[in-house]
């Protein structure tokens, strides 16, 4: 049984696609079969970056390891019964396809609320949730009071989990391990920062969700998109000697797969 894993938030520009293809990458690397969906059916970050990937491979002759991305298939609607949602069938008929060869199957959900992200997310065994250090951001998990000190209630999204919880648990299915991955972390003490964190610790206390160190805001990663190309790719295609900026950026992918703490997975990179 493949152990799925579903990258989701409902703000764009939090790393949704980054964090996917590194996480995703990361496992192949380490030997595992990994395949990938891309719910986000009209913008396909993680669709197009995959497509950067293998046109930069063939374009150089190289082979690395990576992922298996794979389309949602189509169903004919005809053969739904009333009441029944297309986007239902699609997602089930995707994951039961890979499930079977498959150690992990990774789910990039859209920056907004869709019938698919909805559905995807009650699917989910670990939920990553990319944040940015922000209060803006923090608005998608909680609402907190003008002195950012006292949570208020949980918002759309939390809810959302909830939600998908619940099915899980009626189903009988093991509880989500809900992980809030904080991103662009400024390097320097700020008050904002420091806030941030006593806010998320509290949160996470409030609503059942562990924190894990994400990336740093790195040109980088704007760098590599357009080869399809990760962090741990550089050396493979010719970069021997890294940057101070990209070994720190590999140190904190090495430090994100850590705290997922995925089951069977030992981090050796």
């Amino acid at each position: 049984m493949a152990h799925i894993i579903v990258v989701g938030n409902e703000k764009g520009g939090a790393g949704k696609s980054t964090v996917s293809m590194h996480v995703a990458t990361a496992l192949a690397r380490l030997g595992h079969k990994v395949s990938t969906l891309d719910l986000d059916l009209r913008q396909r970050s993680l669709g197009r970056y995959f497509e950067n990937r293998n046109s930069f491979l063939k374009s150089a002759d190289l082979t690395l390891p990576s992922p298996r991305h794979h389309d949602l298939p189509e169903i004919d609607a005809s053969t739904l019964k009333p009441g029944e949602n297309i986007y239902d069938h699609r997602l089930s008929a995707a994951v039961s396809e890979l499930e079977s060869d498959s150690d992990f199957i990774l789910i990039d959900c859209p920056g907004s609320h869709t019938r698919l992200s909805q559905v995807a997310h009650s699917l989910a065994d670990t939920l990553i949730t990319p944040l940015n250090d922000s209060f803006i951001d923090f608005d998608l998990l909680a609402r907190i009071d003008s002195k950012g000190e006292k949570i208020l209630g949980p918002s759309v999204y939390s809810e959302m989990v909830w939600n998908a919880r619940q099915l899980r648990a009626q189903a009988g299915l093991k509880p989500i391990d809900w992980v809030v991955v904080r991103n662009r972390v400024g390097t320097q003490r700020m008050v904002n920062k420091e806030k941030m964190q006593r806010a998320i610790e509290m949160l996470s206390q409030r609503i059942g969700f562990r924190v894990a160190s994400g990336f740093s805001e790195r040109v980088i990663f704007r760098e590599l998109f357009p080869r399809g190309l990760t962090l741990l790719d550089l050396k493979d295609i010719g970069i021997k000697q890294l940057n101070i900026s990209n070994i720190a950026a590999r140190q904190e992918l090495r430090d994100m797969m850590k705290e997922l703490n995925l089951p069977g997975v030992e981090i050796d990179f």
